[in-house]
Formats: structure tokens, sequence, C-alpha cells
């Protein structure tokens, strides 16, 4: 299935395919709408390698930025009305545009699917558990074709093996780039990487 041939109509929102990227083009400076178009590529060629729903997960693609680079004030807002964990006002759009790009696709788009949603929410830091949209999400993300960071090769070998090993490598290279910068870190990032490597020593033993 190509983009073109995708029609969310009915299935997942009432938004055509094209009106959402007129929508979330508005949003944003140019270059991070074109990576946004590349999540997509991606997230459509992982969804149709791993069985995943490509419609759910180029919607998903789509969206996962939509509050990248609103006020951070609005966010705050955001956060606080819908009861979200207020720690992640403290990190800025980095840690909050995910859970209030998901509210967005939510109350603005009419997008019900938890799948869908979570993946948007859980896509900057992960999650403890997560479904097979939100990995592909995750992983799309960090290994689209703009990419050019060390480690990115590796990143997208193992994406071609297994979304598990990618998505874990992703969770421990942002832990060790935290790290090494001196940055805080967001407890949620802890929990998510915790619970990570207690499955991956488990699966060792």
């Amino acid at each position: 299935m190509t983009k073109t041939e995708l029609a969310y109509t009915g299935i997942y929102t009432d938004w055509t395919r094209e009106a959402i990227l007129a929508e979330v083009e508005k949003q944003m400076k140019p270059s991070r709408f074109q990576h946004v178009l590349r999540v997509e590529a991606c997230s459509i060629q992982l969804a149709e390698k791993y069985g995943a729903a490509v419609e759910a997960c180029s919607l998903a693609a789509l969206l996962h930025d939509f509050s990248k680079e609103h006020d951070p004030e609005s966010m705050k807002a955001i956060v606080l009305s819908e009861g979200m964990d207020s720690e992640m006002t403290g990190y800025g759009s980095e840690i909050m545009h995910g859970p209030v790009g998901a509210y967005y696709a939510k109350t603005l788009f009419g997008i019900t699917d938890e799948a869908i949603l979570g993946a948007i929410r859980q896509h900057t830091i992960g999650g403890e558990t997560m479904t097979l949209i939100g990995k592909v999400l995750f992983i799309a993300d960090y290994i689209e074709s703009g990419r050019a960071f060390k480690g990115v090769d590796e990143a997208r070998r193992l994406a071609a093996d297994s979304l598990d090993e990618a998505a874990y490598f992703k969770i421990e290279k942002t832990i060790i780039h935290l790290v090494k910068k001196e940055l805080p870190i967001y407890t949620g990032t802890i929990y998510v990487y915790n619970s990570w490597i207690q499955r991956k020593v488990g699966k060792s033993e």
C-alpha cells in the first residue's frame, strides 16, 4: 500500500490524509514537516514488514510532532488541565509534545484508537509497554532517512531484524546521551529504561 492509496475516512478519523497534511504543515517549520513525511514513509515500510496496521501507523506518524513547536505555556496548560504528569512541565517541549500531540489527535482530529494515541504519546521516550504501532513510530522517528547521527546505521540494522532490539537500543542510547550531557532525566524515561532492561536481562538468563 502506498501513501496515495491511504484513505482514513470512516476508519480512524473523518479527516482525509490531505486535510491532515495541510493542518500539520501549518504547525511547524518546513524542515520539520519534511521530517514528518519521512517518518511516515519509514513507518509504512516498518508496518508492512512487521504486519502492523499501515493506515494507523501512517496517521500516528503524521501527527507525532503536531505540538512540537507549540508555545510551551500552552502545552503546560493542557498537561495540567488534562491531569497528565505535571513533572513533564519542567522538561519543555521535548517531553510534553508527545502527550499533548495525542491530546490534539483525539480532540481535533477525532481519533479514538488507543494504539494510535498511545504511539503518539510515547514516541519520544517510549513506554514501559508498547503496542506494535507504538514501536513502529518510536523506531521510524529514530531511523528515518534524514537522520545522520552516530549509531543510526546500527539502529537501522537492528530494526531490519527486530523492533524490540531497535527500541531497546534507542532507549539505552537516549539515557547515555543525557548522562554524558549532564542533563536531568525525566522520571518517566528512567521507568521506561528500567522496564526494558529488566526484560532484556530476563531473556538472557
